[in-house]
């Protein structure tokens, strides 16, 4: 941008690479590439059109642009787009120059034709897409700001003020003193100086080169800021030392102190490096967290804005790139953290007015969510840059290019009539549920969509903080571990401009569920025990196999004090009895609950040859004198049977039915197997796999006891022994 001199590097550098194209010999692109526009325009526009190449177009546009000429700008880039071999990013260029010529409709015409085609995948596109209907609302001047241009502006540069004490500083290209005027090729104006004055009304008075022999030096110094006590200085300066690999001089960032009221020999950012440029230092409030502008590797385009934080011992941590929420293919730039942490910054990449635009993003947490646009008349259609923003929140200071101003670059002070408000703010505590805040509470807030847009971890006071975008349906989720998570819905429709919405959590109380299952006759554990565990409801949990300790333990994740619980447990094991039972309480205390103290949850061993009557211990079965049908108090009985079958898919049973010696041997043969047969069918319908049953009617054959009464011999048993030999037997004949 030729109205930033200071960065002009880096977006020379991002400008060309965005087309890959070769250096081409002629006069006009060598004056170009010594950032000679004057020269180069005038030799371009001595070519003929047939030995234009589609470089040389794109450069004289840029030149043109260099100059301030926006509209011989668009002109000659009107020419790349007819060309055949345009590129789908000189669309991107096109609306750029497009907007400087406040042509919003024909600009987002040719954004259209970028995505479509092939910049669908940036997140220039994306940012477009979403904002490209509010270029209305951001054209148009709300009246809240009033702006004015200082009189310390020169026909230089004038730009970048910072915060010093009561003081400010700023940068020029205006040499107010001395004899030595050194002129930068790129704009014809002296290289940039670091000057104080006193600010005064809007006004800024009294300036001054700072006096300190080791910060302006031969080449750029400034833009700088300081630390809030105003001991610390973090500036910006030309590498004079080494150029990089393509003969670029690159930026760096310096840092210097105050002692005894002089600053004192700058030292250099670790991560100075002459192979990029950083710049456009911003301490935050405490002066542990710098921001800064750099083009270094791994980045997200042009230039990108970073944060590094200062350890104990002062070392600076690893520079980390803010991310797609600020950063974006194009330009992002001289960012400022106001007090607040509120991040304001300067951007090409994003939806604005035309060229740089000034933006603006809250803090969400350890980030930054989305970012707003000021709109006019804080933006224009030119560069806009450097603001700036007092403790008031309502007076301040920018820089911009923008029609009627002094020379080059300007600063312009600025009064709101209200303080900046963008979107709204979600902010509440998370508590305990029984009462204190809960520090450490992990808070996510996520979109309509179900799309996170930030997350913090609360501290000691357990408040969270969340700016959001109005007319929007968000939710509010807090966690933490060894707690029931809570989550809340939260509208931002209405005229509140804060939303307070608490989070309340409950401690789990560790609920969990024991069993201890062994042999019914012997008592000992069972091992490899299948549990198979539902909910009452019928959807399957869980499945647990016992250890050689025969027991189990099942945590009931999320269950809260005073719960009702219901649950059936399926007990299987080769050998044994399937055993099926429903398990339900009241969860009236923490802790773990021992079922098998409340029930007998012991298997029972059988094998062929077993007769599940006396196994179940099954009641007689009665039937009405000389009949066979089956009675109510029968049925309850084989109703045990039916039930043992279809949890043991695997046995066969015989079903004998046995009469005393009382009446004839014929009689008591047939009466027996009509009952056992009767019997058995009534089984056989209620069973899966019916054949695995069958009746066999015995009579009087296999007596239990002496009591045998046929023929001459007459018995002499009670009846109690009669009803011994009046039974039903259920043998297991197949496993």
């Amino acid at each position: 941008m030729k109205k930033i001199s200071i960065i002009y590097i880096i977006l020379f550098v991002s400008y060309n690479i965005a087309f890959s194209q070769s250096q081409s010999k002629n006069k006009g692109d060598k004056y170009y590439n010594k950032f000679n526009y004057s020269k180069a325009v005038k030799y371009y526009e001595s070519l003929d059109a047939k030995d234009h190449s589609l470089s040389s177009l794109r450069n004289q546009a840029y030149s043109y642009h260099m100059m301030g000429d926006d509209v011989q700008a668009l002109k000659t880039f009107e020419k790349v787009i007819a060309s055949k071999e345009s590129s789908y990013k000189d669309y991107l260029q096109l609306a750029f120059y497009q907007r400087l010529n406040l042509k919003y409709d024909e600009a987002a015409r040719s954004m259209e034709e970028f995505i479509a085609k092939g910049g669908s995948g940036e997140i220039r596109a994306a940012d477009f897409t979403l904002n490209k209907t509010k270029i209305t609302t951001l054209k148009t001047d709300n009246g809240n700001a009033t702006l004015k241009n200082i009189d310390i502006n020169s026909s230089a540069q004038d730009f970048g003020v910072a915060y010093y004490k009561n003081d400010v500083v700023y940068v020029s290209s205006n040499a107010l003193t001395g004899p030595v005027q050194r002129k930068w090729n790129g704009n014809k104006l002296n290289y940039l100086n670091i000057y104080k004055a006193k600010p005064e009304n809007g006004q800024i008075k009294t300036a001054q080169l700072l006096r300190a022999s080791e910060i302006n030096k031969k080449y750029h110094d400034g833009p700088a800021c300081f630390s809030a006590d105003g001991k610390t200085m973090v500036f910006t300066r030309n590498n004079y030392n080494q150029k990089s690999s393509d003969k670029t001089t690159n930026l760096e960032l310096y840092f210097t102190e105050m002692k005894d009221d002089v600053w004192q020999q700058p030292k250099p950012f670790p991560y100075n490096n002459k192979e990029y440029s950083v710049g456009h230092p911003s301490l935050s409030k405490d002066g542990n967290t710098l921001y800064f502008s750099s083009d270094m590797p791994g980045g997200k385009g042009g230039t990108d804005i970073y944060t590094c934080n200062r350890n104990k011992d002062g070392s600076w941590d690893k520079p980390v790139n803010l991310g797609d929420k600020i950063n974006t293919e194009g330009n992002e730039m001289f960012p400022y953290i106001h007090s607040e942490g509120t991040l304001f910054f300067s951007s090409d990449g994003r939806t604005g007015l035309g060229g740089l635009d000034i933006f603006v993003a809250q803090s969400a947490g350890s980030s930054f969510s989305y970012c707003n646009n000021i709109g006019a008349p804080i933006n224009s259609e030119k560069d806009d840059f450097a603001f700036i923003l007092d403790q008031t929140l309502k007076n301040g200071y920018l820089s911009s290019n923008r029609s009627g101003g002094k020379g080059d670059d300007d600063i312009y002070s600025f009064t709101l009539k209200n303080p900046l408000r963008f979107g709204k703010i979600i902010k509440g505590i998370a508590y305990d549920k029984s009462g204190p805040a809960l520090s450490g509470t992990i808070v996510t807030l996520t979109d309509a969509s179900g799309k996170e847009i930030a997350t913090t971890t609360v501290g000691e006071n357990g408040a969270y903080e969340f700016s959001v975008e109005d007319n929007q349906t968000y939710l509010l989720n807090g966690n933490k571990e060894n707690y029931f998570g809570d989550k809340e819905n939260v509208s931002t429709a209405g005229n509140e401009s804060v939303i307070e919405k608490d989070l309340y959590l409950e401690k789990d109380p560790g609920f969990s569920l024991y069993m201890l299952v062994t042999d019914k006759d012997f008592r000992l554990p069972l091992q490899n025990v299948t549990i198979k565990i539902k909910e009452v409801t019928g959807n399957s949990i869980n499945e647990i196999i016992t250890p050689a300790t025969g027991d189990m333990r099942m945590p009931l994740q999320g269950k809260k004090l005073n719960d009702q619980i219901a649950y059936t447990f399926i007990l299987q094991k080769e050998g044994y009895l399937t055993k099926e039972f429903t398990y339900t309480k009241n969860l009236n205390r923490p802790g773990e609950y021992k079922i098998h103290e409340e029930m007998d949850v012991s298997m029972i061993k059988i094998g062929v040859g077993s007769d599940l009557a006396k196994v179940l211990e099954i009641n007689p079965i009665y039937f009405d004198l000389n009949k066979y049908n089956i009675r109510k108090d029968a049925a309850v009985e084989l109703e045990k049977i039916i039930k043992v079958m279809n949890e043991n898919p695997g046995i066969e049973i015989e079903l004998g039915s046995h009469t005393d010696c009382r009446s004839s041997v014929a009689y008591n043969q047939k009466l027996s197997q009509n009952r056992a047969a009767a019997s058995a069918e009534y089984i056989k319908k209620r069973i899966t796999n019916p054949e695995r049953i069958y009746g066999k009617g015995y009579g009087e054959s296999k007596l239990k006891n002496n009591c045998s009464c046929e023929g001459a011999v007459k018995s002499s048993c009670s009846e109690a022994e009669h009803q011994l030999n009046r039974r039903t037997e259920f043998v297991i004949v197949k496993m």
